[in-house]
């Protein structure tokens, strides 16, 4: 069957006469190779690139556009790109071919929380997981069933910049997590798309400081006093009298403590072990808690899990007596390091006692005795104690 030849020109295909009904004409252009018009009975005149391609052993065809959309000149354009792909050897399809099966945001993230690992080859942990998935729903949810390469640099810079407005912290860590998706899905998955978030620029963070202050100290213990919730007043004394995390309170075990040697067994993630030194202050509370006790928490709770999960309306009410504002639980942690630091403890003491992670310290903080950590907690509680007009008592509540 002959081709239908002819030098394209916007005149000469305007001119084109249409094909019957339910039939369609095609044309090849005589100035780019592999350039063709489909013509449809319905007026439709659409511009293709239809070569043989070696690599795939069979004739290959890609949409181009729609005349007069596209311009004579674009798609002789388009076709020149193209065939310098074909005479390199590629297949110009492959990429099309390859988004067809590029998967959506959504089903990206889920494929990144199952199969994601750290550089110790461990899955991501539970707490990592729950984040990610408050973030992504919080923020990213508007593009969860777009393709990745529909997804493009100004839209992140622009959620970036309304993030920053109010949470600069929070804007850097969306974009991270974007970062890390598409780096999940162009190292692992071998997705041919870019990165939006590559080139974003981080807001600046100002590292929190916040730290109960001498003046404050006598309202925060007050209320405390005034505490009519036993587990709410003793989960934030611990808090404040162990420095350690909030997570690790809330899971506390009793066949993790060891009243007469004044200590505490915390088993953290990747299975390494931290020894808490209890002051005598803590422990009289836990020896209170001790003697009713019922259940293998020390802070039992109704949930799933057996114990307290959340203590943020405990923490709302007492922030509200004390008169206090700009206070997280975390920074009942931040506390008691603050106060070791006024007593004179070195900052390896510090970083024991709070079980700081450091590449090029953590070796010295493990040949630490705890004698040394024992003795700076001890005199950092007596002195928060001295603050908050507690001296001379042998019960927190006095």
């Amino acid at each position: 069957m002959a081709k239908n030849i002819l030098n394209f020109s916007k005149g000469r295909i305007e001119a084109l006469t249409l094909p019957a009904e339910g039939q369609r004409l095609e044309f090849h252009d005589t100035q780019a190779k592999g350039l063709l018009l489909r013509v449809s009975s319905a007026g439709s005149k659409t511009f293709y690139f239809y070569r043989w391609i070696k690599s795939s052993g069979k004739p290959e065809r890609i949409t181009l556009g729609r005349f007069p959309a596209m311009t004579v000149e674009q798609a002789r354009s388009k076709s020149a790109q193209l065939n310098a792909s074909v005479e390199n050897g590629e297949n110009p399809n492959d990429p099309l071919k390859h988004q067809k099966t590029e998967p959506l945001l959504l089903e990206l993230f889920e494929d990144f929380i199952i199969h994601k690992r750290n550089k110790k080859g461990e899955h991501l942990s539970a707490k990592t997981v729950l984040e990610y998935r408050k973030s992504f729903n919080g923020y990213l949810e508007p593009w969860a069933k777009r393709k990745l390469s529909k997804i493009t640099a100004p839209e992140m810079s622009t959620l970036h910049m309304k993030l920053g407005k109010d949470r600069p912290t929070t804007a850097n860590r969306t974009m991270a997590l974007v970062s890390s998706l598409f780096n999940f899905g162009i190292l692992e998955r071998s997705y041919t798309v870019s990165n939006p978030a590559d080139k974003i620029k981080k807001y600046p963070e100002n590292e929190r400081d916040r730290f109960l202050y001498p003046d404050e100290l006598p309202r925060f213990f007050n209320a405390l006093a005034n505490e009519d919730n036993p587990d709410m007043r003793d989960f934030f004394l611990l808090s404040l009298l162990t420095g350690v995390r909030k997570s690790n309170i809330l899971a506390m075990r009793w066949d993790n403590i060891n009243l007469d040697r004044g200590e505490w067994r915390i088993i953290t993630k990747g299975n390494s072990a931290q020894t808490v030194t209890l002051s005598p202050e803590a422990i009289e509370i836990l020896s209170e808690r001790h003697q009713s006790a019922n259940s293998e928490w020390i802070f039992p709770g109704t949930g799933k899990t057996g114990h307290l999960v959340e203590p943020k309306k405990g923490w709302s009410r007492l922030l509200e007596h004390a008169g206090l504002a700009d206070l997280r639980i975390h920074d009942l942690r931040r506390t008691l390091g603050s106060w070791q630091a006024k007593t004179g403890a070195s900052l390896l003491t510090i970083g024991k006692s709070l079980n700081h992670k450091s590449t090029q310290s953590t070796a010295i903080y493990a040949r630490l005795d705890l004698e040394p950590v024992r003795e700076s907690v001890n005199r950092a509680t007596t002195a928060m104690l001295n603050a908050a007009g507690k001296k001379g008592a042998t019960s927190i509540d006095k």
